[in-house]
C-alpha cells in the first residue's frame, strides 16, 4: 500500500503527526491485548516449569512406594582388587570369609611350531581337500572343509563363520624377517566345561599329530572358578563355577572375581542400609519444599504496584499445594506404630516448607524400622504415603484429566484466541491509519487550495487599491 504524505501547510499545522498520534490512541487496546497475551505466555511457562518439579516430587515418592525400597543393602569389601560382590533386597546381613584360590578361564590353544607355515595365504592342504573338525566340551562335532588351495586364513574364517563358541585366529610368533604363523583357537566361554578338542585334521597343521612333529600348545587352560566360604582354620565351604561371576553362591549377592588370594582371605560384609533410606526420604522433602518455594516466589503482591505474581490468584496452583499438603499428612490405613510424617522428624514452617530433624528420623529409623516403612510404603492393600503422593501427583499432571494439564490447555486456547484478536485488530488499524491519511491528504489539498485562492485575492485587493 503506497504512503501518503503531507506536504505541511503554510500556517505550519503538520497533519503527519495528527495522524501518528490518533493511531497511537487506537492502539492502546491492541497493545493491552499483547501485553495479556504476554502475560499469559509466562504463566503458562511458569505453570509448565511447576509440572516438571511436580513430577519430581513423585519420581522422590516412587523411589520410597514399594517394601523393597526399604530393603536395601549395603555392601563392604576388604580388598577390591580380589572381588567386587553386589547385593539385591533379598540379600541376608552378615559377613563371609572368602579366599579365591582359581581364576575362571578360557581354553586357549594352538598349533605346534613345527607346522609354522610363512604365510597366512600359504597353502596348507596338501591333497584335493581337507576336513577340520572340533567341538567345545561335550557339544557337537564342528567341520569345515578346504579345498586343494585352502590356506590358514580360509581355515580360520570358516571356523569363526561357524559361530560355535571358538574364535579362531592367525599368529605370527615368528618375526617380519623369518615369519611363522601359526593357528590360535580360543573358547568364547570359560570353565572346564568348555575344552576345546580337535576331532579330526586333514590339514597339513597336523593338530592331531599323525606325524610325530605336530599337535597342539595349550595357551591356557580351560578351568573353573573355585572359592572357598568360612574359616580357613576351619572347614570351609568349596564352590566351583565357570565363570569369575558368581551370582547363585550367596543368597541375593554377586560375586565378581578379578585375583587370587593365596591363602589369604577377605571379608565381604552386608548389612541395612539405613542411610539409603534415610537419603531417599530426606528427598522427597526436598522435592516437595522446591515444589513450594517455586509457587511461593509466584504468589506475592506488590502493594505499590497492586500487581501480584503469576500465581496470584491462580486457582488451579492453590489445588496444587492443597492435594500434596494433604497426600503427605494422610494417615495410611492400618499403620500401628507410626500414623504421621511428623512423628519420624518431619516439620511443617511457616511457608509451607518441610525441615526434617536428622536426629529424630535416625532415632525413628533405629528404634522402629518397620514401622517407619509401613507409615511410607505400600503394604499389601494398604497404601503408603509415598503411594498418595504419587497418586496425588498423578491427579495433577495426568495427560487427560490432570487439573494442571487442563489449566495449561484453557491458556494455550486463550492465548491462541488474543492471537487471533490481535491479528484483526492490527488489520483493522492499519486500514484506519490508512483512512485517517487518505483524509487528512484531501484536507491538506483543500488548504492549500483556499491558501492559494486567498493568497490571489489578497494580491487583487492591493492592486485595485493602487
Amino acid at each position: 500500500m503506497p504512503t501518503i504524505s503531507f506536504g505541511g501547510l503554510g500556517n505550519g499545522l503538520d497533519f503527519g503527526q495528527v495522524v501518528d498520534q490518533l493511531v497511537k490512541v487506537a492502539q492502546q487496546p491492541v497493545d493491552r491485548l499483547t501485553q495479556k497475551q504476554s502475560d499469559l505466555r509466562t504463566k503458562f511457562t511458569d505453570l509448565t516449569t511447576l509440572s516438571t518439579k511436580v513430577a519430581a516430587l513423585q519420581s522422590a515418592a516412587e523411589a520410597l512406594r514399594l517394601p523393597t525400597s526399604f530393603d536395601r543393602t549395603a555392601v563392604s569389601v576388604s580388598d577390591s582388587t580380589v572381588l567386587s560382590a553386589s547385593a539385591s533386597s533379598t540379600a541376608s546381613a552378615g559377613t563371609y570369609s572368602i579366599r579365591v584360590t582359581q581364576l575362571a578361564q578360557s581354553h586357549q590353544i594352538v598349533s605346534k611350531a613345527a607346522k609354522a607355515v610363512i604365510s597366512a595365504t600359504a597353502d596348507i592342504v596338501s591333497g584335493g581337500s581337507a576336513t577340520f573338525t572340533f567341538k567345545v566340551g561335550s557339544g557337537a562335532n564342528q567341520t569345515v572343509t578346504l579345498g586343494t588351495t585352502g590356506t590358514l586364513t580360509d581355515l580360520r574364517d570358516q571356523i569363526n563363520n561357524l559361530g560355535a563358541g571358538v574364535t579362531a585366529s592367525v599368529i605370527n610368533a615368528g618375526t617380519d624377517v623369518a615369519p611363522s604363523y601359526r593357528l590360535a583357537l580360543s573358547a568364547n566361554s570359560s570353565g572346564s566345561a568348555n575344552a576345546i578338542s580337535i576331532v579330526a585334521d586333514g590339514t597339513d597343521l597336523d593338530l592331531l599329530n599323525g606325524s610325530g612333529t605336530g599337535g597342539i600348545d595349550t595357551l591356557a587352560a580351560a578351568q573353573n572358578a573355585q572359592i572357598q566360604i568360612g574359616d580357613q582354620a576351619l572347614t570351609p565351604l568349596t564352590i566351583e563355577r565357570s565363570s569369575n561371576t558368581v551370582s547363585d553362591a550367596i543368597p541375593g549377592v554377586v560375586l565378581a572375581l578379578t585375583k587370587t588370594t593365596g591363602t589369604g582371605t577377605v571379608q565381604v560384609s552386608f548389612s541395612q542400609d539405613v542411610n539409603a533410606v534415610k537419603t531417599n526420604i530426606t528427598n522427597l522433602a526436598a522435592a516437595y519444599n522446591d515444589v513450594v518455594k517455586y509457587v511461593n516466589e509466584r504468589t506475592t503482591y506488590d502493594v505499590s504496584t497492586k500487581k501480584g505474581g503469576d500465581f496470584f490468584d491462580e486457582s488451579s496452583v492453590k489445588t496444587v499445594l492443597s492435594r500434596l499438603r494433604t497426600a503427605l499428612s494422610s494417615t495410611p490405613s492400618g499403620v500401628t506404630n507410626y500414623s504421621s510424617l511428623g512423628q519420624i522428624g518431619f516439620k511443617t514452617e511457616r511457608d509451607g516448607t518441610i525441615t526434617v530433624d536428622d536426629a529424630q528420623l535416625s532415632t525413628a529409623l533405629s528404634a522402629n524400622y518397620a514401622g517407619v516403612k509401613a507409615l511410607i510404603t505400600n503394604q499389601g492393600a494398604a497404601t503408603g504415603l509415598a503411594q498418595s503422593v504419587s497418586s496425588a501427583v498423578d491427579a495433577l499432571n495426568d495427560v487427560s484429566g490432570g487439573s494442571l494439564t487442563l489449566r495449561k490447555s484453557s491458556l494455550t486456547s486463550e492465548i491462541s484466541r488474543l492471537g487471533d484478536d490481535i491479528a484483526r485488530k492490527q488489520d483493522s488499524l492499519g486500514e484506519y491509519e490508512q483512512r485517517l491519511r487518505s483524509q487528512f491528504a484531501a484536507l491538506d489539498g483543500l488548504l492549500r487550495q483556499l491558501q492559494s485562492q486567498s493568497s490571489f485575492l489578497t494580491s487583487q485587493s492591493t492592486k485595485s487599491q493602487q
